[in-house]
Order: structure tokens, then sequence, then C-alpha cells
């Protein structure tokens, strides 16, 4: 008998260890607007089936929307972390929220897209806080075409994003964006990933200024002064010569590439001090 309730004891008290080891450790929340190019429209429903499963693995919750609207003070109070997985906020009710929250001490990862400017456009660089300072580029200069992959060189090895991943290693093919500024010059940014030369030529064209040949091109880099993470990948390859609209390439069919960016995200979410 005494045997039996030493059992009992035991079983209840490894099942009540696991319930709160079970405890999702943080929460993410994706803004997205999948409304133009397909390519982009391809990576955001690629990530929302990505990450659910890397949050099941990783013990975090993981919410998306397509409601910018959501992104107020008090919706954003229950998230760690936001991700921007194509566009970017509009209205300055929805910017001042998301500035505010990251003033707060919360965590942020972008990609591609999110940081595009360029005026005239349909997204003009009309929001200096967010392009110049807090991502730190400027407008977008250029980019690649088509989406090839590229050799990507990790630029500090110590940082927590980056410290799993080889010194080079092959990226998901990608439009590859060139930038305004010289993120080099910045004393805030930190840049974690470049191409590297042995990429050159990349890009297929037909346009030639779609090739690069040679220059410094920042892929994936943060602010020292926020918790943030900006990944240049993010532009699946679309078969548009042919008017299939086929998909030819995804960006998470890359263990390497997905290491990057799980890493990135457990370290915003792991180390966040935001206080709503």
């Amino acid at each position: 008998m005494k045997a039996i309730v030493i059992y009992v004891f035991c079983f209840f008290t490894l099942f009540r260890g696991n319930a709160q080891s079970s405890k999702p450790e943080f929460k993410v929340i994706a803004f997205y607007t999948a409304k133009n190019d397909k390519a982009h429209i391809s990576f955001v429903h690629e990530a929302n089936r990505w990450f659910p499963q890397i949050g099941a693995r990783y013990n975090f919750v993981y919410d998306s929307t397509n409601n910018w609207n959501n992104l107020n003070t008090k919706f954003l109070s229950q998230y760690q972390v936001v991700l921007f997985l194509d566009t970017r906020p509009e209205t300055t009710g929805q910017r001042n929220a998301f500035k505010k929250y990251m003033d707060n001490g919360g965590a942020w990862m972008g990609f591609h897209f999110a940081g595009f400017a360029l005026t005239p456009s349909d997204f003009p660089q009309n929001w200096n806080w967010y392009h110049n300072e807090f991502i730190g580029a400027g407008q977008y200069k250029g980019n690649t075409w088509r989406p090839t992959s590229a050799i990507l060189r990790v630029e500090d090895s110590t940082h927590p994003a980056t410290r799993h991943l080889p010194q080079t290693f092959t990226s998901s093919p990608n439009e590859w964006y060139s930038w305004e500024k010289d993120l080099r010059q910045n004393p805030d940014i930190k840049i974690l990933l470049s191409v590297d030369s042995s990429s050159f030529p990349l890009g297929t064209g037909p346009k030639p200024h779609e090739i690069w040949h040679s220059g410094y091109y920042p892929a994936v880099w943060t602010n020292t002064k926020y918790k943030m993470l900006y990944i240049n990948m993010g532009h699946n390859d679309i078969d548009y010569e042919h008017k299939t609209n086929k998909e030819l390439s995804f960006q998470f069919n890359n263990p390497v590439q997905n290491k990057l960016i799980t890493d990135g995200l457990l370290w915003l979410g792991q180390t966040t001090n935001y206080k709503p």
C-alpha cells in the first residue's frame, strides 16, 4: 500500500512539473497583408505554416493577423515579439503604437518587403523613424532578378542569431535588396550577415542592373538600440514567365537559414524586456 501511495505521489508531481513547463515561454504576433505580388503572398502563407511548427517545438505561441488595426497598445500588450511578414503599418495610429511598443522594450523581426520604401511608389518613404533610424537603411535602391540563392557570410559569429551558423552558407532563392544608406557607417547597426563576394554575379536579369557583379550588401542586421532583427529574405520564386504562377522555390526549405530565423526569434522572445 505504501508503494502505491509513493507511486501516485510521484506521478502527480511529474504531471504538475510537465504542466508547469508547458506554459509558453513567449507569444509572437505576425502582421501581414498578402494582397500584392504573388512571391510575397507565397512567403506569407509559407511562414504561417512554418512558424506554428517551430512554436510547438520550442514552446512559444504564434498568432498571425492581416488586420493592421490590431497594431495598438492594448492588443500588443499580449505579445513579446511582433513580426512583419511583408509590409509595414500605414496609419499614424498604427505607427505610433508600434514605436511605443519598441520604445518600451518590445521585440521585432521583419522580413524582406517590410523594409521597403521608395518615393514615389505605393510605399513611399514617409516614416523617418522606421526607415532611417529603426531599420537604418533609408529607401530601397535596387534589387537583383530573378530570385536566386546567394552565398551569405557571417559578419558577427557571437550574436545569438548567428553563433550556430557556419561562416558561409547558401541561402534559399531570394530577390536581394540594396539600400540608400551604407549601414556600415551607422554606429547603432550591427550587420550579422552579408552577401559573400563568391555569390557574384548574383541574379540572372534580363536587365543588366538586376545582376550584381560587385559591392557590399547586408542581408541581416540588428539595431543595438532596440530588440530587433531585419532579415532580407522573404521573396519566393514564381513562374511569371509562363503565366502558370507556380511556386518555384520556398524560404523554409533551408535548414541553415531556418536555424538563423529560429535562433533569432528565440533570442528576441526569451530576452525581451517589454512592459506594456
